[in-house]
């Protein structure tokens, strides 16, 4: 059995300052190394439960965040970008499963450093009517290759808008958000313990799981944060401007939907 684990670090154990996942300082240090003991404990759980081979994507920020010299030496880590499938890069190498590991709310949520994909352009996302964080995305994204998401952690408000949309999926609660940036939190040894555990499990439970589809073709509405943003955005003939800050494009597939995103998230590095 062939898994992918794709690991962000806004919903690992202590994280809750914008600084801890920023590289540059010594908070953003220990945060990664954080991170990379929660994909460690879920790569350890998989192959306890069975898994033959494990993938570990960075899904944070510019894709390099992990430790390589610490990861368990048994998986092989996907660094790195631009890559077409962003944060699910690996899925399309036939794996049978996905753990989302730190993962994090949608953006205008209460859920500790919330956002979707980029946090100073992007303010909603829609996919044919329904709104969608970065977990629904790209749990459809994996959806459109087959493979369903078996486990994820993030804190309380994270697991409350993504459980109905994957019911089937292992939960492992880290924190407990308080607000964008505050809240309460496990030790990262005890959030390490109950990564591992849920991990194999879900293994062992994966009969039980679906994959999460959205239909094709894709209607996309995006709600930025500023007019410029629109204004840049719909440079791009494809988008249709709907008001200020919303606009909205078709896509034949989600896969598509999700890569025109990450590219309207690349163009709004120039009005910083």
């Amino acid at each position: 059995m062939k898994l992918l684990i794709s690991t962000d670090i806004e919903g690992i154990a202590g994280v809750f300052h914008a600084e801890q996942t920023r590289a540059g300082n010594g908070e953003y240090e220990r945060a990664r190394a954080w991170m990379t003991g929660e994909a460690n404990a879920a790569v350890q759980g998989a192959f306890e439960a069975g898994a033959t081979e494990v993938l570990v994507n960075d899904s944070h920020g510019g894709f390099r965040n992990l430790l390589p010299d610490q990861l368990d030496p048994r998986a092989q880590l996907v660094l790195g970008k631009p890559r077409y499938l962003g944060m699910m890069a690996g899925v399309e190498a036939g794996c049978d499963g996905v753990f989302m590991i730190g993962y994090h709310g949608r953006a205008q949520s209460r859920s500790v450093l919330a956002h979707t994909i980029n946090s100073s352009a992007f303010a909603r996302v829609w996919l044919n009517g329904q709104e969608y964080g970065e977990a629904g995305l790209y749990a459809a994204l994996a959806g459109e290759f087959g493979v369903p998401v078996l486990m994820a952690s993030g804190d309380d408000v994270f697991i409350d808008e993504t459980r109905p949309l994957m019911p089937w999926v292992r939960y492992v609660q880290t924190k407990s958000a308080g607000g964008f940036g505050s809240g309460s939190t496990l030790a990262p040894a005890a959030a390490r313990d109950a990564i591992r555990a849920a991990a194999a499990l879900a293994v062992r439970e994966r009969a039980a799981a679906r994959a999460f589809r959205i239909d094709a073709p894709v209607h996309c509405r995006l709600q930025t944060q500023t007019p410029a943003h629109a204004d840049l955005f719909c440079q791009w003939p494809a988008l249709e401007r709907l008001d200020g800050v919303t606009l909205a494009f078709p896509a034949d597939s989600v896969q598509s939907a999700v890569r025109m995103l990450n590219c309207l998230s690349a163009m709004s590095f120039m009005l910083k």
